[in-house]
């Protein structure tokens, strides 16, 4: 049973890519309905698989490729962790996705290689081994740029070879990386607290290494200076952008590292070779120069692009630091940051199809034409910032919290600065929606909204109160995080 849950997890979205690109383009309600259904086949896979994996008895599978060459896939619990959360969003993703691009066209091709994406994505989750890692990943990268160039826009094709180019450079990184691997360690599967500590290989091949795979890895998670496709890529219509953002595309290379310091090299190995110390040192750069960058953006999607380049290295940050509560916190903040930002991305894609404002200037007067969307994306945008006792909150004080116990006192301080600009960056959003505009703005025939659109953008911020509601309780991604984090500091030594 396991195996099979396993299977239809990947099955799924892969079923519902073939029958979005097989469809006629007026077969809307039926592609909606096959969407839907896979999210919903897809979610309860990978909540059976993450049952089985915090009971000790995670499922999996290898198969010999080629001769020599064995991939295979394994749902642990920091997999499971990452696929809940991409299954999950899946699922009002889909229905939002249907509201926004149903006056489009183009729509098979869309859903097709979005559906292809979350498979991508749920690869990169239960992949076993950093070979089938890599092949999930390009994959991801290959399904998302026809959705970054989907309408066919000059900017929308310029965003797309810019895109192209980055993931096909950190494709080109990562595949080295993986050779290099292969060398030290043939066949070698993720284990808690790395498998290399025994190789006996001399550092400066493991430094190598290391860089190559991190480098890979950091285009995705737009860590600086690889950072530049990510505000250019969002010229994609709002459902990709929650998916870059929120879902698969950047949180794959934030967990693509996670993968390499604490389930291939260890957090020993990797602060012996001075790897994390300089991952730490990147990522710290690359928060404040994110958080400072969103201040200045009043394009509302370019400041919650660079918000997001910030929040990942907020992630990327606390994984390096030899710290268990860092990286509980860390791994926690995936999730969280994630549903928090899906809802404003989603308000924004909502703010352009109701009343046409793409601007932080234009939100004034927003919210007495759309309150309950709005409330939900202030709600999101306070939990963004770390305002207690919101979702961002708590995650953000793990890592502030672990970040002291580790002693790393100037990383505490980069927390702290990065919190404030994040307040800088998020008040406007909070506060102009209910100024007065210099005009009324036109009288609409409905209030609020398409309801394709509002639902879930409700539902989602609604999870996202409920995260930071259940925060202690186990089972819930927090303790997931906490139990993966206790696997890597001390089951893995």
């Amino acid at each position: 049973m396991a195996v099979l849950a396993l299977a239809v997890s990947l099955i799924a979205p892969l079923l519902a890519a073939a029958g979005s690109l097989a469809f006629r383009e007026s077969w809307r309600r039926s592609r909606l309905a096959l969407n839907a259904a896979a999210a919903v086949a897809t979610a309860a896979a990978v909540g059976a698989l993450t049952v089985r994996a915090a009971g000790g008895t995670p499922a999996g599978v290898r198969a010999e490729i080629l001769p020599g060459v064995v991939m295979g896939l394994r749902a642990d619990l920091a997999g499971a962790l990452f696929a809940t959360m991409t299954s999950v969003l899946w699922v009002v993703t889909a229905v939002y996705a249907h509201g926004y691009m149903r006056n489009r066209q183009s729509q098979g091709r869309f859903f097709g290689f979005f559906a292809l994406a979350i498979f991508s994505a749920l690869g990169v989750a239960f992949a076993a081994d950093m070979l089938t890692l890599f092949v999930f990943f390009e994959v991801l990268s290959l399904a998302t740029y026809p959705l970054v160039t989907h309408d066919g826009s000059p900017e929308a094709r310029s965003a797309g070879a810019r895109y192209l180019v980055y993931a096909l450079g950190g494709g080109t990184a990562l595949l080295l990386g993986v050779a290099g691997l292969r060398a030290i360690a043939p066949g070698e599967s993720f284990v808690a607290g790395g498998h290399l500590a025994a190789a006996g290989t001399a550092v400066p091949a493991l430094r190598a290494v290391f860089a190559l795979l991190v480098a890979g890895f950091g285009v995705k998670a737009a860590l600086v200076p690889l950072h530049g496709w990510l505000p250019r890529a969002m010229v994609a219509p709002a459902p990709v952008s929650a998916l870059l953002h929120a879902v698969a595309v950047v949180k794959s290379g934030v967990f693509g590292i996670v993968r390499v310091v604490h389930f291939v090299y260890g957090p020993d190995l990797a602060a012996r070779i001075g790897g994390t110390p300089v991952l730490a040192a990147v990522a710290a750069v690359t928060v404040l120069f994110g958080a400072a960058m969103a201040i200045t953006r009043d394009d509302l999607k370019a400041r919650l692009a660079y918000s997001t380049i910030s929040q990942l290295s907020y992630i990327v940050l606390g994984l390096s630091l030899p710290n268990a509560v860092a990286l509980a916190g860390a791994l926690g903040h995936i999730v969280h940051h994630g549903v928090m930002k899906i809802v404003l991305f989603f308000w924004a894609g909502a703010l352009y199809e109701e009343l046409k404002v793409k601007r932080v200037s234009q939100l004034d007067g927003t919210a007495r034409r759309m309150p309950l969307t709005t409330l939900a994306a202030v709600s999101a945008a306070l939990g963004l910032a770390g305002i207690p006792p919101l979702a961002g909150f708590v995650t953000k004080w793990l890592m502030g919290k672990g970040a002291t116990t580790a002693g790393s006192a100037w990383a505490t301080l980069v927390y702290a600065g990065a919190g404030a600009l994040a307040v800088a960056y998020a008040w406007p959003l909070v506060t102009r929606p209910f100024r007065r505009p210099d005009a009324e703005r036109p009288r609409r025939d409905r209030f609020e909204g398409d309801p394709w659109l509002v639902v879930p953008v409700a539902v989602a911020a609604v999870l996202a109160l409920a995260l930071a509601a259940t925060a202690g309780a186990d089972a819930m991604p927090l303790d997931i995080a906490g139990r993966v984090a206790f696997d890597v500091f001390w089951r893995g030594r």
